[in-house]
């Protein structure tokens, strides 16, 4: 590690950490942080290098996942690999050709079916997708907050949806996942055409669907070509998965980019304020609620498309 350290910052609510070039970064807990925080946050760094060791196993050279040389368990230091690249926004895919394209499609789907595939899979089960949203915090908005800021329409509008989801059940099963795919975990090297796939924290048993439509996915517009080439790929004796043609899996894909937006319309709508104190707090309040009109806008045409 001969390389000169770039700088020091935090990284994530937990973690700062030191950057040695371009190959390495050191981690340490948030020195603010007693004893048992520590150690929680030590036994959770060990928890995410059995899991990056496990995946990395595979050795499918369609992508890359960056290792975690070691832990220091006295001085509660782990050191990573650097992963090569940028976050995959959609401004970074929409500039790639059509070929380019294609290769992180089939990356991520490789991925997904490898992670879904490297440990065993549950039974078939009901599962209630309002368990992944802050759905009181949802319902308070609504039914109390919401009419300050919004027309009657987008209150009924928003009310539909919160009563939809909120009683939407589907048939899944329990998979391995990283359950935390999105741009910012997923980075892109212009120079190798590769994507490496990081922070594998919350990696654990998840439901199937969760990382087919994941941020990323939807975020790049990719998530139908992505399940198509998941399900080309997966081992078919292991589980079924039914065509993007299918009515109940539409339903699903639609309920489940819903769940995406909404988080983001639920984490805005806390930032609203009742009685803005200032000019900045004020533009604020108009930020925010753009940007929930826009996904309000979101979720009619998503609708509209797929029922076409």
């Amino acid at each position: 590690m001969t390389s000169i350290i770039k700088n020091l910052k935090n990284h994530g609510r937990e973690t700062y950490a030191v950057y040695y070039g371009d190959e390495f970064v050191l981690k340490r807990p948030l020195p603010t942080f007693d004893e048992e925080t520590k150690n929680k946050w030590l036994a959770k760094q060990h928890h995410t290098k059995s899991i990056i060791d496990e995946i990395r196993e595979v050795k499918n050279p369609l992508y890359n996942i960056p290792s975690m040389k070691f832990i220091n368990d006295e001085e509660y230091q782990i050191l990573e690999e650097r992963a090569p690249g940028v976050p995959l926004t959609s401004a970074v895919y929409n500039g790639l050709t059509k070929r380019q394209q294609f290769e992180i499609i089939n990356s991520v789907a490789s991925f997904l079916v490898d992670m879904n595939e490297l440990k065993p899979v549950g039974p078939m089960q009901k599962y209630h997708i309002k368990h992944e949203l802050k759905f009181n915090r949802l319902t308070n908005f609504i039914d109390n907050k919401m009419s300050f800021w919004f027309n009657a329409g987008e209150v009924k509008q928003m009310a539909r949806i919160r009563d939809k989801i909120g009683t939407f059940e589907y048939e899944t099963r329990s998979a391995w996942s990283h359950a935390d795919i999105n741009p910012g975990n997923v980075l892109y090297d212009p120079n190798t055409s590769k994507i490496s796939f990081i922070d594998f924290a919350e990696a654990g048993y998840k439901y199937i669907y969760r990382d087919i439509f994941a941020p990323l996915q939807i975020e790049l517009d990719i998530y139908k070509r992505v399940y198509e080439v998941y399900c080309k790929l997966h081992d078919k004796s292991l589980y079924p998965m039914p065509s993007i043609k299918n009515d109940t899996l539409r339903e699903i894909m639609k309920y489940r980019i819903m769940v995406v937006w909404l988080r983001r319309f639920i984490k805005a709508s806390d930032d609203l304020r009742m009685n803005p104190s200032g000019k900045k707090s004020a533009d604020n309040n108009t930020e925010k609620i753009a940007f929930m009109r826009q996904q309000m806008q979101n979720f009619i045409d998503l609708e509209k498309q797929i029922a076409r």
